[in-house]
């Protein structure tokens, strides 16, 4: 049986710490995943306009097979320099890829379209290194959701998005997500406020709306109008003692999750990414079943933090779109 961990969040897997920042004003921000240690990592890409860096290292024939850090991002292109203050500030702490006398933090990163969103985008200077160092520094345990980090100017068809997370305990493994929701698709169905994820709600954890009726499964809902540019990013983590090739597995796999609960995913015009990170602190006994039951889980339980992310968002002066709780109640 799945359940939560005590925390509902990506670092009830041991280890593991998120960090955010961001600026309200630009209506931008960053979250992390970074570790005690280094860690296995993997990636796969669904959508149809990505924006990454150092996600070709991830493949399992690479020479290095760990990473430092992992960064989700605003500022589409521009938001990438969020992995270079990253980096630069795990070189300061002497942490990194030993070559020589020198350390080079290894930080793939993932980047979402938020530069229309009712944000001040006159930046005189990039601000995402800034943000990145400053999402490093407040890394902690605990993991806020809605209007934060990288989820802070996000907006799917209809509604803000948000940063959302949340965890799985099964068997002897814990799992979990976060994941920056930025769709062009839809995460409640038709016109009401049930959630496409609510078969898979755990304790009310996203306003425990139920299940949809009465609507019409073969309808095209409304897209995001204008010129629409999106992407949900998302990091799954699990302190299972996955290989990099199972890694990749995994955030290939969690990709279900991500078409669970928005409607349609991985379009042409959303970036959809999954990177994938394993401590190796609980030994995998038999491949095939434990990888399995890791990916189904994580799956589902992407599918929830994307709920979670939608559910938490709160607004601010100038959104373009409404909350959920705005819309439809908390």
């Amino acid at each position: 049986m799945m359940h939560p961990g005590p925390r509902n969040a990506i670092t009830d897997v041991a280890g593991l710490l998120v960090g955010q920042a961001q600026d309200d004003r630009i209506k931008t921000g960053v979250s992390l995943v970074v570790g005690d240690a280094p860690f296995v990592a993997g990636v796969h890409v669904m959508g149809g306009a990505p924006g990454t860096r150092e996600t070709d290292l991830l493949a399992p024939d690479k020479s290095v097979q760990t990473v430092d850090a992992l960064v989700l991002s605003g500022g589409s292109a521009f938001g990438l320099d969020a992995a270079s203050g990253v980096a630069d500030a795990l070189r300061a702490q002497g942490r990194g890829f030993a070559v020589g006398d020198q350390r080079v933090p290894i930080v793939p990163g993932a980047i979402l379209f938020d530069l229309i969103n009712g944000g001040d985008k006159d930046w005189p200077e990039n601000p995402y290194k800034t943000l990145g160092a400053q999402a490093l520094a407040a890394a902690s345990q605990d993991v806020a959701t809605g209007s934060v980090g990288a989820g802070t100017g996000a907006l799917i068809a209809d509604l803000k998005g948000g940063l959302g997370t949340a965890s799985t305990r099964i068997g002897p493994f814990t799992i979990g997500a976060l994941v920056a929701v930025n769709a062009l698709g839809r995460v409640t169905v038709g016109d009401g406020p049930e959630f496409w994820a609510a078969p898979f709600e755990i304790g009310g954890e996203f306003g425990n709306r139920g299940m949809a009726r009465n609507f019409d499964p073969t309808a095209m809902p409304p897209l995001k109008g204008g010129d629409a540019r999106n992407t949900t990013i998302a990091i799954i983590a699990t302190d299972a003692g996955l290989t990099q090739a199972q890694a990749t597995r995994l955030a290939t796999a969690a990709h279900d999750g991500m078409a669970r609960a928005i409607y349609p995913s991985h379009t042409p015009m959303d970036g959809d990414l999954v990177f994938a990170a394993a401590t190796g602190a609980v030994p995998i006994q038999d491949p095939m079943a434990d990888l399995t039951l890791l990916c189904q889980a994580g799956a589902l339980t992407l599918a929830r933090a994307i709920a979670r992310g939608v559910f938490a968002a709160t607004p601010a002066p100038g959104d373009p779109l409404p909350t959920y709780t705005a819309r439809f109640g908390a």
